[in-house]
């Protein structure tokens, strides 16, 4: 099924209770679908759009960009088949607390049935979790592996993990990444996150199979 509408910025409606809150941003048939933390930590603030007005997440989109699931990176990316949001769309401020400034457990846990009313209207192939709490989340939630993963960023980074119908490919924070000069085999962790998606789009990354040979008609019936 096929989510019918051109809106890139919220295409949902998502209204949560809260002044101030960045949507999701993309297109709502993704195959990929980008996941981060909240606001105060991937930026969006002035612009409404996740990873735009920070410099760690000026660093993913270019390099989502070389990885051909942006075309473009900017305050408003021109997207390719991909969507952009957050665990958390409100901004801190305002917001239930912890004792950094973030929001609280209780606060991403009143924020849950946003994001994963998202998520699966959505339906994106592939989920990339941005940094260790949506990695955390991510494989906890949507996969079976939660219990057998450790949440080592700089291991899970670009590592295809499979998951229950999606493909997770976690993400170390871009705020932490590193230069090919300091990286023990010369590799910076930007491109080591375009080389995998590189080989992750040359594969059959959907995992489909199309059962219409056994119903009426000649239409495919594509299933996970």
């Amino acid at each position: 099924m096929k989510n019918v509408t051109d809106r890139v910025s919220n295409p949902f409606g998502m209204q949560p209770d809260c002044d101030r809150f960045v949507p999701g941003y993309g297109d709502a048939n993704a195959d990929f679908h980008v996941v981060g933390d909240h606001p105060g930590v991937h930026g969006g603030v002035e612009t409404g759009v996740p990873f735009t007005d920070s410099e760690a997440g000026a660093r993913l989109l270019d390099a989502l960009v070389d990885a051909e699931l942006l075309d473009a990176a900017g305050d408003a990316p021109e997207v390719a088949s991909t969507y952009l949001s957050y665990l958390h769309m409100c901004l801190p401020e305002g917001h239930r607390l912890d004792g950094d400034g973030g929001p609280s457990a209780a606060s991403y846990d009143d924020m849950e049935r946003f994001f994963d009313a998202e998520l699966r209207a959505i339906a994106a192939h592939v989920l990339l979790p941005v940094g260790a709490r949506a990695t955390a989340h991510v494989l906890e939630t949507y996969t079976a592996q939660a219990h057998k993963t450790e949440i080592d960023m700089q291991a899970l980074h670009g590592r295809e993990i499979r998951g229950s119908g999606w493909l997770v490919v976690p993400i170390k924070d871009p705020s932490e990444w590193v230069e090919a000069d300091a990286d023990p085999d010369g590799v910076s962790d930007a491109d080591r996150l375009v080389e995998a998606l590189d080989e992750l789009r040359a594969t059959d990354y959907r995992r489909e199979s199309d059962l219409g040979r056994f119903i009426a008609g000649s239409d495919p019936y594509l299933v996970r």
